[in-house]
């Protein structure tokens, strides 16, 4: 006997209104003046899935200590990268909201920019789409891997404001792209431009940086992460290991750009606080390269989409002044996609894949 069809066809010719896309990425400072600074500090360090402590002893670390202190350091650093655009995270984001509205076109598509925390803000996004009566929602994080820090914090925060409207259209999320040929290819074409200006002694691959507790909390079998050779390859059980990506999107890169074994290195940047976070740490394998003969690197960034802080200060001027006085002789750092072509063909292709027109 044959099994029903429950779903014989589908009428897609019913009345549908548009499809809302809404970008996001972790956010950015309304200026570099220190206020704003240690007010978008406090709100993105308040995430229980950014600082994941107690509710009472984060807030008092992050508006008795860190807020206060760091805020002048870090507003000073803003300012280095400050551009006549604004920040250029949301200026680069501005970009791919307008360039991707353009691909879509406004007949179907709704495409609005989104930060984590400050502005543009989700809530608002949201708000915006929930007037125009959607039929569904496509949310893209701006984070080439998963973490429960990003992603998980975008997917919480948008689903805690929908929860409460009456009428919920439907939703995707995009989960990561890591492996989305656009993005291997994005990155590759910017690093073989500046493999053909010259030989390089080694590639480097720095990656934002989290908490080793924060990966093993993402072992739900508590059997699969050692933080160490269970990230040599990407399976069905650590699929969602931000180590594990980090690792393969490396290897991705490594096979398109031809680069031989044993002359790169994956690692991780930005740590905060004394609790151990994944290794190996970037500052600590730099400090090595040079005495092991390697005077000339290039340098990739391919956990971050645009450029920022991390980026341009740390990867870009910070990491080479370490390199150079250890001894090494030329650093060269990765630009992120930006706003390249290349990059809205892979925005264009995220959204029609989750469409459902």
């Amino acid at each position: 006997m044959e099994s029903p069809v429950l779903y014989p066809s589908v009428n897609k010719s019913k009345p549908r209104g548009k499809t809302g896309v809404l970008l996001v990425n972790l956010g950015t400072p309304d200026s570099p003046a220190v206020p704003d600074v240690r007010k978008y500090l406090r709100e993105f360090l308040m995430d229980g899935r950014v600082i994941d402590i107690p509710a009472l002893p984060r807030f008092l670390l992050v508006n008795g200590i860190i807020a206060p202190f760091r805020a002048p350091k870090s507003a000073k650093t803003y300012r280095e990268v400050w551009t006549d655009n604004g920040s250029p995270l949301k200026y680069y984001g501005e970009v791919a909201e307008r360039e991707l509205q353009q691909r879509l076109g406004t007949d179907e598509y709704e495409v609005k920019l989104a930060m984590r925390y400050q502005s543009p803000s989700i809530p608002d996004g949201l708000a915006h789409f929930q007037r125009l009566g959607l039929t569904e929602i496509i949310v893209i994080p701006f984070f080439p891997q998963y973490a429960s820090a990003t992603t998980g914090s975008v997917y919480e925060k948008v689903m805690d404001i929908v929860s409460r409207w009456q009428i919920i259209p439907e939703i995707r999320f995009v989960n990561s792209f890591l492996d989305h040929p656009k993005f291997v290819e994005g990155f590759a074409q910017l690093g073989r431009k500046y493999m053909a200006e010259r030989a390089y002694d080694h590639y480097l691959f720095s990656y934002h940086g989290l908490p080793e507790r924060q990966i093993r909390k993402g072992d739900v079998t508590k059997q699969v992460c050692k933080l160490g050779s269970c990230c040599d390859s990407l399976t069905a059980m650590n699929q969602h290991c931000y180590r594990a990506q980090c690792f393969e999107t490396t290897r991705l890169l490594v096979k398109a750009l031809g680069i031989p074994e044993g002359k790169y290195t994956t690692c991780f940047q930005s740590r905060l606080g004394n609790d151990p976070w994944i290794k190996p740490y970037t500052e600590d394998v730099i400090k090595e390269l040079p005495k092991k003969g390697i005077k000339s690197v290039l340098a990739f960034s391919p956990a971050f989409v645009a450029d920022c802080l991390e980026t341009t200060i740390e990867v870009g001027e910070e990491y080479k002044e370490v390199f150079e006085e250890e001894g090494g002789e030329h650093w060269q750092l990765v630009e992120s996609l930006n706003d390249s072509p290349i990059w809205i063909d892979l925005l264009e292709d995220l959204v029609k894949s989750k469409a459902y027109r």
